[in-house]
Formats: C-alpha cells, sequence, structure tokens
C-alpha cells in the first residue's frame, strides 16, 4: 500500500492553527468531512477523542497518529496535517507534536488501518523523512514527498 493512494489531498493542512489537543482534533475532523462528506465532522470528533481516552495517540518525535472507524465508508482514507509550532498533544516524550496523519478505516474491515499503522509507524521512525514533512510547501510537494519513498 502506498500512502499517496490513500491520501485525501483536500483534507490535507500545512498550517494547523490549534494549540490543544481538542483543538487539533477538531481541525482534522473538520478538514477531513469537508473532504469526504461521508463522515461527518461531529462524529469524526467524537471517535478520535474517544480513541484518545484509551491513550494518547502521539508517538513521540513530533507524531501523531489518530485514528477512527466510523460507519459509511468503505475504504481506508488518510490525511495528513502539520503545526508549525507543535500542539501539546500528551506525547509520551512530553514534546510537542507537529506531523498528524489521520487514519480513517471503514467500520466492519479488517487489518487496512493495521497495516497503514504500521507503514507510517516505519517511515516516521526516520529522521529525513520527518524533517521533509516539515519543509513541505504545499499538498503537490507533499504528496511528491510521499511518493518518493520506498516500499519497505
Amino acid at each position: 500500500m502506498k500512502l499517496i493512494d490513500v491520501l485525501v489531498q483536500d483534507a490535507c493542512l500545512l498550517d494547523m492553527q490549534a494549540r490543544t489537543k481538542k483543538e487539533a482534533l477538531r481541525e482534522l475532523a473538520d478538514a477531513f468531512s469537508r473532504a469526504v462528506p461521508a463522515v461527518p465532522c461531529g462524529e469524526l470528533f467524537e471517535l478520535l477523542m474517544e480513541r484518545e481516552k484509551l491513550g494518547t495517540t502521539a508517538m513521540g518525535d513530533g507524531i501523531a497518529i489518530p485514528h477512527a472507524r466510523p460507519e459509511g465508508i468503505d475504504r481506508l482514507y488518510v490525511s495528513f496535517g502539520r503545526s508549525r509550532v507543535g500542539v501539546d498533544f500528551e506525547s509520551v516524550d512530553g514534546e510537542p507534536t507537529c506531523l498528524f496523519f489521520v487514519l480513517v478505516a471503514p467500520k466492519r474491515e479488517g487489518n487496512a488501518h493495521l497495516l497503514a499503522l504500521a507503514r507510517l509507524s516505519r517511515l516516521l521512525s526516520r529522521d529525513e523523512f520527518r524533517q521533509r514533512l516539515l519543509e513541505v510547501g504545499d499538498a503537490t510537494e507533499l504528496f511528491r514527498v510521499l511518493e518518493e519513498e520506498p516500499e519497505h
């Protein structure tokens, strides 16, 4: 699976305004719902908040991968958000979170979202990849960075 095959370009935010976890999830859910109307913003926001109550999806190194499985969709979607100043997302390392990948998977699907989580985790473990994401200027450049990544 290549990320660009599931990334929703119109849902990507390269200059997030949020400063708190709740604000970030609201901003990401709103952008996603505008691009994918089958997933209402309020429902997605609530699902993302519920998942965060189980434990933060901020994995350190400035990265978070919030995820949800709403009704009404039939495939995996991914969106991206970047905060230039960072968000207090209760990260495991206590540092601000700047890079967000939101995974939205069908409620009744198998393990596609787990494979996407694993793929993202591998890519985001690389310092140079994270740095490139922090520096992209627009969605076209974001897609190019993701497309250039090897499939391992």
